[in-house]
């Protein structure tokens, strides 16, 4: 990926971010519009625009994100009662950052279907 996000210069500290994890392929941070009580960002540090993009090459990074998820529901307290991760593709999926992502939410009961029918603008 050639373009710089809003996540690459967070990832490079070219603008602060509530990081709550980081190791060598990934960092997790806050939500700036959190959804749930507990709302973090999980991204791998190499950026990949799109799951549309990730290959047998990358792949292993989208199972890191998901370890990652895991570890943080543990220490912040969600594993027992449950959480939801979510990741974007494209524009009609939600995707507004394309750089993948993780969105972990938690701390409330996540009704289902989670969308409406308008795209978010």
């Amino acid at each position: 990926m050639s373009t710089e996000t809003i996540f690459t210069k967070i990832i490079n500290r070219e603008i602060p971010a509530d990081i709550i994890y980081e190791d060598d392929h990934a960092l997790a941070f806050t939500d700036i519009n959190p959804q749930a009580p507990f709302h973090v960002l999980i991204i791998p540090k190499n950026p990949i625009a799109t799951i549309n993009d990730v290959t047998t090459e990358n792949a292993s990074v989208v199972g890191h994100l998901y370890v990652v998820a895991a570890k943080l529901a543990k220490e912040h307290g969600y594993a027992e009662d449950g959480y939801r991760v979510v990741m974007n593709c494209n524009g009609h999926g939600g995707q507004t950052v394309y750089h993948i992502h993780l969105h972990m939410l938690a701390g409330k009961p996540m009704g289902w279907p989670p969308y409406q029918d308008k795209l978010k603008v």
